[in-house]
């Protein structure tokens, strides 16, 4: 009886040990970031290159983790092209958003980028990323 009880013990501090262990998510202090420009062009070839421009409003997605397809949390640029996710735990993530493309069947197409947090406090920051739009 006393055997049993010392294996179920154990057991429950097994198990409660594996249910400490977080997704990714929000809940943490990590951050994402970045800045997006716009490559402009004025035809939906994208041959005619009219300039270079930083990207407000611009939707941004993220996923949490990398088994799923729908996107978990989504911001707006700011006036200059720059995004944030804040609170994030460890763990793997995809940012993407959406530019213009020929011949792309819709005409549009996802730019990913898979991010890994691996300290709790850490900045991951994906720098300038240039985008094709037609004006």
């Amino acid at each position: 009886m006393l055997r049993l009880s010392f294996i179920s013990v154990i057991l429950l501090v097994l198990l409660s040990i594996e249910g400490c262990s977080k997704a990714p998510g929000l809940g943490g202090k990590a951050t994402i970031k970045g800045k997006i420009t716009g490559r402009f062009y004025s035809d939906t070839q994208l041959t005619l290159l009219t300039g270079l421009s930083a990207l407000g409003d611009e939707n941004v997605y993220l996923i949490y983790g990398n088994d799923h397809t729908f996107y978990d949390d989504d911001i707006s640029t700011s006036y200059d092209g720059s995004f944030e996710f804040n609170y994030l735990r460890p763990g793997k993530y995809i940012v993407f958003m959406y530019e213009n493309c020929y011949p792309c069947a819709a005409l549009q197409q996802e730019k990913l980028f898979e991010v890994e947090i691996t300290e709790k406090k850490q900045v991951v920051d994906l720098g300038e990323i240039i985008l094709n739009k037609e004006q």
